[in-house]
């Protein structure tokens, strides 16, 4: 993921999370760095010039907002996630394993 991924991921998790402060940038990037992490882990393969879609940017987010904070929707915001990345999983472009 390039530098200019991260920072767009961090713009589009802030609005996602409705917040406008750069207070909690550093917990936002972390978070960021994480789904990604994560769905590297689940076998989406994202190498450093990869280009972040909006369905990757989608599953970025939701996980964002599933672990911000104390959401009241976290079940259904985890079950959403679970269930992006098992799409990504499965997705003809998203994995190497053929």
């Amino acid at each position: 993921m390039t530098n200019a991924d991260r920072a767009n991921l961090l713009a589009a998790a802030k609005l996602a999370l409705r917040i406008t402060t750069d207070v909690f940038d550093a917990e936002i990037i972390d978070l960021v760095d994480a789904a990604v992490i994560d769905l590297g882990i689940a076998g989406v393969t994202l190498g450093a010039e990869s280009e972040i879609d909006a369905i990757v940017r989608r599953a970025v987010m939701t996980y964002c907002r599933l672990n911000f904070g104390q959401p009241d929707d976290y079940d259904r915001l985890k079950a959403s996630y679970d269930e992006q990345k098992a799409q990504l999983v499965t997705a003809t472009g998203y994995t190497e394993w053929g």
